[in-house]
């Protein structure tokens, strides 16, 4: 069975292994940075978005249509991300998108409707797209030239960032307004994004290996795998599509929760706003802890396994956390789903990248992130036609498919590995 560990090693100009240099090094830290600001600016958003809701005084559906700003600002901005990547560099991307998110995540308190919340809302959406699918590309480079299965660990340091992020919110929500509590983590975005945005801008994208052709003209090789692969790469383009659609899958349920379940918590079960905030916390801790053994998780069980164990494990949690009568039951609830869903994203993006380099990358990120933004609206048309709870039991029906998904074609996976 086919793991992480299987990227491939990267080599310095001069043909010697470089993953004990110390420039990786300060590149994984500044990395690691990157991803951690990204998920503590957003958790510090979607906790306080019980009280922007209540100062425009927008519906559920009216919510959910302002929260498509974010998606459309998103999608929008993965598609013409990978260009300015292949143009630029993937780390001046990164830095270039840090900085208009921490300046984006200030708007939303400006506006008192939802047509004008979603507008801004575009503004944050394209920063956020724009630097995960640049993190993403930046990774896995990093990932090939370290020769270690390291991107687990660059997503559990957005889960971490998502926890302080909520944490704090948690803190500050009966103490500051929304107002000036997004203010203060523009501050913050913009001074901690100084001094990785530093070694990012001095330091290049290690450049990866060319990837060896699968076959070669020999005698015995079937003609069309010989001159071209075309067949082989058209199994690598099915399979990324494949790790997409379970990236998409699972991102779905890390948006609706990042979204909607502090709402849950204080509309449907009656949970005080601190409570309530700490619910995305709980998530996010579970979702760190799984990622922080997401290693050795993949090299005992192997991609398959955690795939499928993963989805599973995060339907019956949502199923839980999204009816259970009480607000313990749901924090229960919602800790199962993030251990179940915590190394199912990292596996897809690590693995499209194995199969078609960083093409692959930002295709199963777009699908990915896709998944995550386009969430929260569909939950906030659902909880109109029924209710909230009811909504919320999507997540565990896609987490489930993701789980199908993957059980279903591990023998392509298998043998294409």
């Amino acid at each position: 069975m086919p793991t992480l560990n299987k990227i491939r090693t990267a080599l310095s100009r001069g043909g010697h292994p470089v993953s004990d240099s110390p420039a990786l090094r300060r590149l994984r830290t500044a990395l690691t940075l990157f991803f951690a600001l990204d998920g503590f600016l957003f958790a510090g958003w979607v906790v306080r978005i019980p009280a922007i809701k209540e100062q425009t005084g927008a519906s559920a559906g009216g919510l959910g249509l302002a929260l498509l700003g974010v998606s459309a600002g998103a999608v929008a901005t993965m598609v013409a991300t990978g260009r300015l990547c292949r143009r630029f560099g993937s780390h001046p991307v990164t830095v270039a998108a840090a900085v208009l998110m921490s300046l984006g995540i200030a708007l939303p308190p400006l506006t008192h409707s939802a047509p004008a919340l979603g507008l801004v809302l575009l503004v944050f959406g394209a920063a956020y797209g724009g630097i995960n699918v640049a993190m993403n590309s930046a990774a896995v480079d990093l990932v090939a030239a370290l020769r270690r299965p390291v991107m687990p660990s660059f997503h559990a340091a957005f889960s971490v960032g998502g926890m302080l992020g909520a944490g704090l919110g948690g803190l500050l929500a009966g103490q500051l307004s929304v107002t000036r509590h997004l203010l203060l983590l523009t501050a913050t975005g913009l001074v901690v994004a100084a001094a990785p945005g530093r070694t990012l801008l001095s330091h290049p994208a290690p450049r990866p290996p060319e990837r060896p052709a699968r076959t070669a003209a020999a005698p015995g090789n079937h003609p069309q795998e010989a001159s071209g692969g075309g067949r082989a790469k058209g199994r690598e383009r099915r399979l990324v599509a494949v790790f997409g659609l379970i990236a998409l899958c699972t991102a779905y349920g890390e948006g609706a929760l990042a979204d909607w379940g502090a709402l849950h918590l204080e509309q449907d079960l009656s949970a005080r706003p601190g409570v309530a905030a700490v619910g995305y916390s709980v998530f996010a801790l579970a979702m760190t802890v799984g990622r922080l053994t997401g290693t050795a998780l993949l090299e005992r069980l192997g991609q398959t396994r955690v795939l499928v164990l993963g989805g599973a494990t995060a339907a019956l949690g949502m199923l839980a956390g999204s009816l259970a009568p009480t607000v313990w039951g749901a924090l229960a609830g919602f800790a199962v789903t993030g251990l179940g869903l915590a190394n199912i994203f990292p596996v897809a993006i690590g693995r499209a990248g194995e199969l078609a380099g960083p093409g692959g990358v930002a295709a199963a990120s777009t699908f990915g992130y896709g998944g995550m933004l386009l969430g929260p609206p569909a939950i906030g048309f659902v909880a109109d036609w029924c209710s909230l709870p009811v909504a919320l039991t999507t997540v565990a029906g896609l987490a489930a498919t993701a789980s199908l998904i993957a059980y279903g074609t591990r023998r392509a996976v298998a043998r294409h590995g």
